[in-house]
């Protein structure tokens, strides 16, 4: 009766580790995601962010935090239903006034920044953990925004200069074409707001990026300056945060024009749960096909 019973226990634990790994399979299944060209506060100042995250202005939002952006993917507030100016009050409007996240609302004029164009095409690169339906709606700050102000509603315009509804996921990240206002100078921010149809979850990203001044000279006869081609790496099928999808490096820069972003490291992000919970089924397995061989020995 002894070895009957040991024999159905092995049985059961064979069966509950595969169950065990799509339980946590099904952890990160939801539609998590963030900027990471132009790249996003959050993202430039998670542990992914590579030199970003040693910057003044991210020591300063993880010391007003209490803790680091480890779930850069994940700032999203539910049933929003496109009330955003209604539920999102000013001066919140990078953290979704998110408590987790309020050290992103930080008023200063050195956060990491991709350098644009006005007027040019931009290629935001958004990643994304898994496919979901929704609505993109880019805003850009108005003409003579004041960085050291908290980003307030009144500071962008009441409609976006780029919607895309259901755009393709590629190499895990959704790929967002628009042309950039003609008439923006120096340090803007670039608000995105994902809102989901598939879930009832509303995105909200804050990207700083920063236009020539009036007068100044322009790198490469009127264009932001040259980007560098490089394959890209392989991130378990992701698209390499801070390129275009097709391998193209966006320069990211910090006050002192050192360029900061890097791409996401394997085995690390929104997917690492997925790999801990096959570990542990792995282990319940692995501990069951051992006790089997113990019993039959006996």
């Amino acid at each position: 009766m002894t070895r009957m019973t040991a024999r159905l226990s092995v049985t059961v634990a064979a069966t509950a580790a595969p169950l065990l790994l799509l339980s946590w399979a099904a952890g990160p299944a939801q539609a998590h995601g963030a900027p990471t060209d132009p790249v996003s506060r959050v993202y430039a100042c998670s542990p992914e962010g590579g030199d970003a995250g040693r910057s003044a202005a991210c020591r300063a939002a993880v010391a007003a935090n209490g803790t680091p952006f480890t779930a850069w993917d994940n700032l999203r507030v539910a049933g929003v239903n496109g009330r955003d100016r209604q539920v999102i009050p000013d001066g919140r409007l990078c953290s979704g006034n998110l408590p987790a996240y309020r050290g992103l609302d930080l008023a200063r004029r050195d956060w990491p920044a991709t350098r644009l164009t006005p007027g040019e095409r931009l290629t935001m690169t958004y990643a994304s953990t898994i496919a979901h339906t929704g609505t993109f709606r880019l805003y850009l700050t108005k003409p003579g925004y004041d960085p050291g102000k908290p980003l307030t509603w009144s500071d962008l315009p009441e409609r976006p200069f780029a919607q895309v509804t259901d755009p393709p996921l590629r190499k895990g990240a959704y790929h967002i074409d628009a042309t950039l206002p003609k008439d923006r100078t120096g340090r803007q921010i670039l608000y995105t707001v994902w809102q989901n149809s598939s879930t009832p979850d509303t995105y909200y990203s804050c990207s700083d990026v920063v236009f020539p001044e009036k007068g100044a000279r322009e790198t490469g006869g009127g264009k932001a300056a040259p980007a560098t081609t490089r394959p890209t790496p392989a991130t378990g099928g992701r698209a390499a945060p801070g390129t275009d999808g097709a391998g193209t490096d966006r320069r990211v820069s910090s006050a002192a024009g050192t360029p900061v972003a890097e791409e996401t490291r394997a085995g690390s992000g929104p997917s690492a749960p997925v790999l801990a919970g096959g570990a542990a089924a792995v282990l319940v397995l692995t501990g069951g096909a051992v006790l089997a061989v113990r019993l039959r020995r006996r």
